[in-house]
């Protein structure tokens, strides 16, 4: 009973604080100079502003631009243009064995697909850099997203989902997880082999998609993105003690397990719409950033989110021995709370004390707050992008930036 009493204590003093911090600081304000507001993921990972459209978004010093006359919602904006990308995911998953089709498509289903972040993301980035749907010359839907330039941006919606998805089911075969958005994960209901398999079968059709679009440069990114995502499941595999209680080493993880795929699918997109290169850096920008202060809240609620809201286990990373950033903070106050994590959190004792201490720190609070840093990068990345007074390129914008809210005030 104390873990429980514990995490209630957590997300108690984790709320208050926050709400403290955010109404005070919005995330829009920014400080004048970038150099300023580098976190030490940016020195990790070689971070730079190459763009003088960015950098002034961080001179200005002031508030950036509110929109709450006309705020937009994210996921609406692109909704019936989703529901086309989730039907040719159905499709484009159909094998020739019965059972690897049905493992293959079991995230596919529609009441199951998620929240389709990544493709929503995705196609507002696409409008967000001036590439608009076609509009239909009926009231016929079928050809209503026709063009071929869209319809190679959906593509790329598609093949990030497929890989997304295919790192999930390898990963709760990693995890023997027994849960996924509120169902059974596919290794508990049809075993580790075909769980495994589905994930291969999902990254070859992403691999056959991503070649159909002829274009070397984005091949490259998507497939560094998937090294990324090997190289970061490794790195929490094969982490020593040293290791897991760096928070450089961590950030550099969650990059490449998280970020990588959202940030490099973003800068495939202005890459096939034939942007600048600062203006693909902007995209890459607004992904990495949006990515990392994603996983970040994801590391909160794994500790202040019950099993209903998250749809799989709460405490689960750290019962798996994983070590996040509430725990990194909380580490820093009580340097004590280094022992009890290298004597092993597969001790249930030792997952008792490391919640304590963290139910005594502002490990929580501080989280919250990198988060909130990287969700201001997000938002200023897009604020640089060139002007353009185009109606649906201003609403796909203003929604971008609301998805940076989003993200760090979700709750599940």
């Amino acid at each position: 009973m104390s873990i429980y009493r514990t995490i209630n204590r957590i997300s108690r003093a984790a709320t208050s604080n926050y709400q403290r911090l955010y109404w005070s600081t919005p995330v829009q304000q920014l400080p004048p100079h970038y150099s300023r507001f580098r976190s030490s993921s940016e020195q990790v990972l070689g971070w730079r502003v190459i763009s003088p459209w960015f950098s002034r978004s961080f001179r200005s010093g002031g508030p950036q631009p509110q929109y709450e006359e006309d705020q937009v919602d994210p996921f609406s904006l692109v909704a019936d243009e989703l529901s086309i990308v989730a039907n040719r995911l159905r499709s484009m998953v159909v094998a020739e064995v019965p059972k690897l089709a049905s493992a293959a498509e079991y995230f596919f289903k529609m009441g199951v697909e998620g929240k389709r972040f990544r493709p929503t993301v995705i196609l507002l980035m696409a409008t967000a850099l001036n590439v608009q749907i076609s509009k239909p010359a009926s009231e016929g839907v079928v050809d209503m997203f026709s063009t071929e330039l869209r319809t190679r941006l959906q593509a790329i919606a598609e093949i990030t989902e497929m890989i997304h998805v295919a790192s999930l089911l390898h990963d709760d075969v990693l995890d023997d997880a027994d849960t996924r958005r509120g169902i059974g994960s596919l290794n508990f209901v049809m075993g580790n082999k075909i769980s495994v398999l589905a994930g291969d079968f999902l990254l070859s059709r992403a691999c056959i998609t991503l070649a159909s679009l002829k274009n070397t440069e984005v091949v490259s990114l998507i497939a560094t993105a998937v090294e990324h995502l090997v190289t970061g499941e490794t790195m929490q595999m094969s982490s020593s003690a040293e290791q897991r209680s760096s928070m450089d080493y961590y950030l550099q993880k969650t990059y490449y397990k998280t970020a990588s795929l959202i940030s490099n699918s973003c800068k495939s997109i202005a890459l096939l719409t034939g942007q600048t290169t600062e203006v693909a850096m902007l995209a890459y920008e607004y992904g990495k950033n949006l990515g990392l202060a994603f996983q970040l809240i994801d590391d909160v609620l794994d500790f202040t989110g019950t099993s209903s809201s998250l749809g799989k286990g709460a405490l689960s990373d750290i019962r798996h021995g994983i070590v996040t950033a509430p725990i990194l903070y909380a580490m820093e106050e009580f340097p004590e709370l280094r022992s009890v994590v290298d004597r092993g959190l597969d001790d249930p004792a030792n997952v008792d004390l490391a919640l304590e201490y963290l139910g005594k720190s502002h490990g929580i609070q501080r989280t919250r707050e990198l988060a909130a840093k990287h969700a201001s990068l997000a938002s200023a990345a897009i604020d640089s992008f060139p002007e353009n007074d185009d109606e649906d390129v201003q609403r796909s914008r203003r929604a971008l930036i609301e998805l940076t809210h989003r993200v760090i005030n979700r709750t599940k």
